[in-house]
């Protein structure tokens, strides 16, 4: 299901990233605001990580983040099936 159905839309803004120079990550939002992604140790750690994260700054897509942490969404736009939502409950 795409999270543009779903009430945790609310929860997550959309971001362009604009530049990244590790271990650093800036975006900006729809609304113009410039932000820091909260990078976690793992993802610091991560060279695929790093090497996405270009990727997708060069492509220049949007990508969704947490309005309240500002880190970068693993599911993407995608909600996990509800098999997978009950696991976590």
């Amino acid at each position: 299901m795409l999270l543009d159905n779903n009430p945790r839309i609310k929860n997550i803004m959309a971001a362009k990233i604009v530049k990244v120079f590790y271990p650093q990550i800036i975006v900006q939002t729809e609304t113009g605001q410039y932000l820091p992604v909260n990078v976690s140790n793992r993802q610091r750690q991560d060279s695929i990580f790093w090497e996405s994260v270009q990727d997708i700054w060069h492509a220049q897509l949007w990508v969704p983040i947490g309005r309240k942490f500002h880190q970068l969404l693993a599911d993407d736009w995608v909600l996990p099936q509800r098999d997978e939502l009950a696991l976590h409950n």
